[in-house]
């Protein structure tokens, strides 16, 4: 997978992440799978020590703002495994739906030492470069499942750092919620 660049952003720590699901799929309709994600998430935090500032999981995709400790790792570092593992984890999970078990065996047709494949090969970052992009991106985050219809307000969806803000809610994860204040709109 290529940097697009990602390389010369060793110094860099605070990015807005997106990524997807192949053929858009709506897998994270389940919270079974969700939890898979925040599994990995938890896993990988732990490893590459970064923060999670706002996050929001998709039926299709998953967007977050983290602040990645570069003595640890890089963005690359972090989505290329959390990626790779999740996507084990999910697939292994819904290996009995045909529906998706065909798909992901079709996308992965031609793969050297992949017979399924979960994510788009790869995933949209945007280093956040101050306060302004920072809310601007986290208000988008927490807006987005109401934006779909998922949720009447932002804070009543599940899987959202909308809850972790509005309510001190970290039940589903920990979000640092001490580097900015919010507004949600």
């Amino acid at each position: 997978m290529a940097l697009r660049g990602r390389n010369k952003l060793t110094d860099e720590r605070y990015f807005f992440v997106t990524t997807t699901v192949v053929r858009f799929l709506k897998v994270f309709d389940s919270p079974q799978v969700c939890d898979i994600l925040i599994s990995n998430i938890k896993h990988y935090r732990s490893k590459y020590k970064f923060a999670v500032l706002a996050y929001v999981i998709m039926p299709s995709h998953f967007h977050w703002i983290v602040e990645v400790n570069p003595e640890y790792g890089t963005i690359s570092d972090i989505m290329r495994d959390l990626k790779r593992h999740s996507s084990v984890e999910i697939t292994d999970y819904l290996k009995n739906n045909n529906f998706y078990n065909d798909i992901f065996e079709r996308e992965a047709a031609g793969l050297k030492e992949q017979t399924r494949k979960f994510w788009m090969s790869s995933f949209d970052d945007e280093v956040i470069r101050n306060q302004h992009m920072f809310w601007d991106k986290m208000n988008y985050i927490h807006k987005n499942p109401v934006e779909a219809g998922l949720d009447l307000k932002p804070e009543a969806y599940k899987y959202s750092s909308a809850r972790n803000y509005v309510n001190n809610d970290h039940s589903i994860l920990e979000v640092d919620i001490s580097q900015a204040g919010v507004i949600i709109r």
